[in-house]
């Protein structure tokens, strides 16, 4: 299943950018915004962690908007510790390994199956797709949230600006996460 382990693949390199982006924010940056309507750090790392649970509790045997779920209660403006956003963001990554370890387990033909998000159904793929991009979008926004409050004390997470051309010499961030 080449596809599994290149959503696999992409999933790990999100997370690995958030957490290294968040390895150069204070506690106090967490909970900035850039605008009186704008998300935080913490905003966005409780909302994918959420997102992420929701989606990925019992993949394949139930809607990915769970009951339990409270959408807007992840957009509030709450205290929360560092420890505790962690612990709200690796509960979604704990719910993605299992599902996907499920996916793996189902069998070549369980991309073609249908899994239902707010009783909508999406192919496996699909639904796996739409996960990934929404997980870079707000990932983007976490690292670009972390580069401002982190202003010139930022170690650039990709090519540093300057640095293309000893960057093509040896084009290491090119490979994933997992070493493929």
């Amino acid at each position: 299943m080449d596809a599994l382990a290149s959503i696999r693949t992409e999933y790990q390199r999100y997370r690995r950018q958030v957490e290294l982006a968040l390895e150069q924010v204070v506690d106090a940056d967490l909970h900035r915004t850039l605008d009186p309507d704008g998300n935080s750090i913490a905003v966005l790392l409780r909302h994918l962690g959420g997102n992420l649970r929701s989606r990925f509790t019992d993949f394949l045997g139930s809607d990915g908007e769970k009951p339990w779920r409270s959408r807007d209660h992840e957009f509030a403006t709450l205290p929360a510790t560092r420890a505790e956003l962690l612990a709200q963001w690796n509960e979604g990554w704990h719910a993605v390994a299992q599902a996907l370890d499920a996916v793996a387990a189902a069998g070549p033909d369980v991309f073609a199956r249908n899994v239902m998000i707010r009783q909508q159904p999406l192919t496996v793929i699909d639904a796996l797709l739409r996960s990934v991009a929404h997980t870079a979008s707000h990932a983007g926004q976490i690292v670009l949230l972390a580069r401002t409050f982190a202003g010139a004390k930022w170690q650039s997470l990709s090519i540093p600006k300057g640095g293309s051309a000893a960057y093509a010499t040896n084009p290491t961030r090119e490979k994933s996460p997992d070493a493929r």
